[in-house]
């Protein structure tokens, strides 16, 4: 079988994909799993801030480029707009779009790739633009064993990441400056949960567990708080396969629901309204044998259809009706 010659260009210095990062999500899908794929011959271009691309002329199937923006890649691509090589990017963060929209014909990307829902990519880009949702970001190794539900923490539910910041002048300036996808307005609903006295949170980087440790601390907890308010992200698939019962918000809002998960079979859905509730029929019942049954079926559901190399061959296939 002959295989797809891909060349990934990214720059040298994208703490990304130095697998040393506190999120090494993109390391392990692009370097590891991509590698990994016997259709795949991957060849890596860390670059400078210039990158010569004519050097790839006749050589490579496909050109792979980290991401649509400055961010991680070389200030210039030289020559890209002379070869015959398919382009496809994976797609940046929701609120550097506007600024991505001026690399699409500098680097004349064909094809676009994401986690995203195919509705939130055409709310950001032009409905022109080809896009296939590729959910990636669990490493089959790191989620291999788990600690069993009865051994974890049941009276406290873990809440993790980042949040908005409360104060009220920081929220005024934070919207008028970036009034969609601002910290506050991001997070608002994990945020919140930060108030109730049986929630446990831990930030970004104040802890131990960051990078591919973080499940780890996942595995401390039986319930956990996946919660974006305007998109959803890697959290929503990291926390299930750690075992845990989910609370996840699902809404129109955030377009959740293309993940697949159901109400109260593989999670357990929330919102701004619901969220206390929710909160406390699982505390008032915390043995009963369902939030397993649940926590189950989630980790299930989300290792067998989320996992790095299902991803990486779905993106295989979209190499091979390119080429």
């Amino acid at each position: 079988m002959k295989k797809i010659r891909v060349a990934f260009i990214f720059e040298s210095s994208n703490v990304f994909l130095s697998g040393k990062h506190f999120d090494n999500t993109y390391y392990h899908f692009f370097i590891d799993s991509l590698n990994r794929n016997d259709e795949l011959e991957m060849s890596y271009f860390p670059t400078k801030e210039i990158f010569d691309a004519t050097v790839l002329k006749d050589k490579f199937d496909i050109i792979l480029l980290w991401q649509n923006t400055e961010f991680g890649m070389p200030k210039e691509i030289l020559g890209i707009q002379d070869l015959d090589i398919p382009v496809i990017a994976d797609v940046c963060d929701p609120q550097d779009a506007k600024n991505a929209l001026r690399f699409h014909k500098k680097w004349k990307i064909d094809h676009y790739f994401h986690y995203y829902p195919k509705e939130l990519f055409h709310d950001l880009f032009p409905k022109k633009f080809n896009y296939t949702s590729i959910v990636f970001g669990l490493e089959p190794s790191l989620y291999q064993e788990v600690t069993p539900f009865r051994n974890r923490i049941k009276n406290k539910i873990l809440n993790s990441g980042a949040i908005g910041n409360t104060k009220f002048l920081s929220r005024i300036i934070n919207s008028i400056r970036n009034p969609k996808w601002n910290s506050y307005r991001y997070y608002t609903l994990r945020t919140k949960c930060n108030n109730l006295p049986y929630v446990d949170y831990t930030s970004t980087l104040d802890h131990d567990f960051i990078g591919d440790r973080y499940t780890l601390l996942l595995q401390k907890y039986a319930t956990s708080i996946a919660a974006t308010s305007v998109e959803t992200t890697i959290k929503y698939w990291e926390i299930p396969a750690s075992g845990c019962l989910t609370f996840m918000e699902i809404t129109k809002k955030n377009k959740g629901e293309y993940l697949g998960f159901v109400d109260g079979e593989t999670s357990v859905f929330i919102d701004e309204h619901n969220y206390e509730e929710k909160f406390q029929e699982y505390l008032d019942d915390v043995n009963n044998p369902k939030w397993e049954k649940i926590a189950n079926a989630g980790r299930k559901h989300v290792l067998e259809n989320f996992n790095n190399d299902k991803a990486a061959k779905v993106l295989v296939d979209l190499m091979k009706t390119m080429i």
